[in-house]
């Protein structure tokens, strides 16, 4: 009563270590009555548990403990957990008792037809079976039992514990020796069969699991597969907590399992705030543990290789289950390969997901490709034959009609940008870009995209901006003006009409290498929350369902052609903090390019450019002739 007192006093106040006195008694004293440390050590379950014992002799140092007094809880718990197991009923003491009386009276029927000593064998041979089949305590009993009896019984004089011969004191010492020995080492035998045969059924537990687990696809069939195979070991009531997409734990079940509601734990012992301590601490906490020790229920977080895959809660019947400590490393290796395959569920399901996603978006890019070389012939042949009418002279054409025919050359020319735009994604996506790199001026590529784009700039004004000693590029000058003039067309879309552009370049410096920021900025209403990085994917517009035309391809296809030039691409807005009402000034679109070595302008030799330079100019073939 006070052990277990002093053990609920110390878990509800969070201590995590014990210092009593240890016993000072010794040998068979000790069978007759177990001391207070003793008690105290089997029951202190995760307790550091500290005996002093006073040394009768000797120098002691300056803490008054010599390390052979020292010892943790886990030591004490191990060997007061296996003496717990191999201490016997009373009952079993009965049967030792009994087992000496038979044996006595039988061996007092045929004393007179064997030698004394010859009946010592049937008292050992009673001692092998009381320590085979009852246990240690019984054997030891009986030993010392049939070493009376014999003396009483069958040595003279008989009925007197005295002895005439002493030559018989030898044989009672050797007979108690032997039946020592034996009793031990039978009785430890059948312990070490006893443990073997729990450690396969352990195994055979655990390699039963590890296969279901290993078949099972689904998150929901490793919960119902480990909480039936750790209720069945543990005897217990289980539940499975499992973070969602907000790393909230949540009780699992498998719904296709209509027995996982027998295993469940009871709501009332589950507690959901302690389970997410564990899930965000990655400690056990609960009941055997130094945290939380008064919970109803064990919890154990799901620890895999990359993070935690959630938290096993366990409730066994009897609250010192698990106080083993070869039960509670069993239930870390379930918890342990239980995280281990929802670890590998949950990579699976990614694989799977990325797997769905390439052959949905190659299927995509088929399509669109099909659609767009299908259209793009007709839309040619609109284009060129509203050209033709608009540019046909005659009287028989009223304003009506030119408006119409303008209407549809615009609305032609946007159509074909459109297929454009599809059928170089869709180039991009199968990996047929191939780079026509030549030494060009920035400006010489961004004039060419002024040009493209006079028609959708629709009179802005744009500024550029660029020093005269940016340096040579390495450009593809083709795709340089298709970044440029998507830029450019993406800008006057989302701006107010008559706004101002502005292109702007400089050298850069980005890990020690050399390249060229171009900054495209406009005067809009910016870029909206959390778009800065979205507005770079395929089909991402930055105003949904917008009456502005376009399918939100334009600025995937800048970033693509930005880095298959080496270089990257990005997005953000423009502040001014000195306007409290409207600090947003508008969007600024800016990408990066490398800047190599441009190669060495070849010379001539000095008499090869005199002979050249030495021609007359009434001859201009001559230097062919020569």
């Amino acid at each position: 009563m006070r052990v277990a007192t002093l053990i609920g006093y110390a878990q509800a106040r969070n201590a995590s270590k014990l210092v009593a006195g240890a016993s000072r008694r010794h040998g068979f004293a000790r069978w007759l009555q177990r001391s207070f440390g003793e008690r105290l050590a089997e029951h202190a379950g995760e307790l550091d548990l500290t005996l002093i014992r006073a040394r009768e002799g000797g120098r002691r140092d300056g803490s008054g403990l010599s390390p052979q007094e020292e010892g943790s809880a886990s030591d004490w718990h191990d060997a007061l957990s296996a003496a717990r197991e191999q201490r016997s009923a009373p009952r079993g003491y009965a049967y030792a008792i009994a087992i000496c009386a038979v044996i006595t009276l039988l061996a007092s029927q045929i004393r007179d037809r064997f030698d004394l000593t010859n009946l010592v064998m049937f008292y050992l041979i009673g001692v092998i079976y009381a320590a085979a089949r009852i246990g240690r305590g019984p054997g030891v009993l009986l030993s010392f039992l049939s070493v009376a009896a014999f003396d009483f019984f069958f040595v003279p004089p008989r009925m007197s514990l005295s002895v005439s011969d002493t030559q018989y004191l030898l044989t009672f010492a050797g007979m108690l020796l032997t039946s020592l020995v034996i009793s031990h080492l039978t009785s430890s035998l059948r312990r070490e069969a006893r443990v073997a045969s729990k450690r396969e059924r352990r195994t055979g537990a655990m390699y039963a699991m590890a296969g279901e687990l290993g078949a099972a696809l689904a998150t929901e069939q490793i919960v119902g597969i480990g909480m039936r195979h750790v209720s069945e070991v543990f005897r217990a009531k289980v539940a499975m907590l499992l973070p969602d997409s907000t790393d909230k734990v949540r009780q699992k079940l498998d719904p296709s399992d209509t027995s996982a509601a027998a295993l469940l734990l009871d709501a009332s012992a589950l507690d959901l705030d302690v389970g997410q301590w564990v899930y965000d601490q990655q400690k056990p906490a609960g009941r055997g543990t130094d945290t939380l020790p008064a919970a109803a229920a064990l919890y154990l977080p799901l620890k895999a290789p990359m993070r935690t895959r959630g938290v096993l809660a366990v409730a066994t019947r009897h609250a010192g289950e698990l106080d083993v400590p070869e039960q509670k490393r069993m239930l870390d290796a379930f918890a342990a390969q239980i995280a281990l395959a929802l670890e590998r569920v949950h990579y699976v399901e990614i694989a799977r997901d990325a797997l769905v996603s390439m052959e949905s978006e190659r299927l995509r890019n088929s399509l669109l490709s099909a659609i767009s070389h299908d259209l793009r012939t007709p839309l040619t042949t609109i284009v060129g034959f509203a050209s033709m009418l608009a540019e046909a002279r005659g009287d028989t054409r009223s304003p009506a009609n030119a408006e119409l025919i303008a209407a549809i050359h615009d609305e032609s020319l946007r159509m074909t940008s459109i297929v454009t735009n599809l059928l170089d994604m869709a180039r991009l996506q199968a990996g047929g870009l191939r780079l026509n790199l030549q030494w060009s001026l920035l400006e010489e590529t961004v004039g060419a995209a002024l040009r493209a784009c006079r028609r959708v700039l629709n009179g802005r004004a744009v500024e550029v901006r660029l020093p005269p000693d940016l340096p040579f590029l390495q450009l593809d000058a083709v795709l340089m003006e298709r970044l440029f003039s998507n830029l450019l067309e993406n800008a006057a879309k989302y701006t107010p009409p008559g706004s101002k552009l502005i292109i702007g370049a400089e050298s850069v410096s980005v890990e020690n290498k050399p390249f060229v920021r171009v900054d495209i900025d406009d005067f809009g209403p910016g870029l909206p929350a959390n778009m800065e990085d979205r507005v770079f994917e395929k089909f991402t517009r930055g105003e949904k369902e917008s009456a502005k035309p376009g399918i939100g391809l334009g600025l995937s296809i800048c970033r693509a052609i930005v880095e298959a030039h080496g270089g990257t691409i990005g997005a953000n807005n423009r502040l001014d903090m000195s306007l409290r009402d409207t600090p947003v000034q508008g969007a600024r679109f800016w990408f990066t390019l490398p800047v190599d070595a441009p190669p060495p302008v070849p010379s001539f030799p000095d008499e090869a450019e005199q002979d050249f330079v030495g021609f007359p100019p009434s001859d201009p073939k001559a230097h062919e002739r020569t």
